[in-house]
């Protein structure tokens, strides 16, 4: 059973910078993403990165902002976030997904397999 650990969160000003990890315990997956999920509020799509190809899509809301790229030794995946924003707070899941699909389609839940435990991202004064 591949596990995903998360890493990384904290709380941080209104512009600053957190960067996120989520290293795979084994490196069999094709597609790696991040979601987030506010108090209240379902689970959103992020950004996912193809393991294969390296091809990557984000969120609307995050595009400019937001980097995710991939660590082939170690099986990690990372989320830089700049320029973050009081609206950025949630805790954040990393995924993952065994199936090769065309990255844009892979924004919903219910198409990655695995979950990491999540961490807190809180952009505050």
């Amino acid at each position: 059973q591949v596990q995903l650990v998360e890493s990384g969160g904290g709380l941080v000003q209104p512009g600053g910078s957190l960067t996120l990890s989520c290293a795979a315990s084994e490196g069999t997956l094709n597609h790696m993403g991040w979601f987030r999920q506010a108090p209240g509020k379902e689970r959103e799509f992020v950004t996912v990165l193809s393991w294969y190809n390296g091809a990557t899509y984000y969120a609307d809301a995050v595009k400019g902002r937001f980097t995710i790229s991939r660590d082939k030794a170690k099986n990690t995946v990372y989320l830089q976030m700049n320029r973050l924003k009081p609206d950025d707070t949630a805790v954040y899941y990393c995924a993952a997904r065994r199936n090769r699909l065309v990255v844009s389609a892979l924004r919903t839940p219910s198409q990655y397999e695995i979950w990491g435990q999540g961490t807190q991202v809180s952009v505050s004064t």
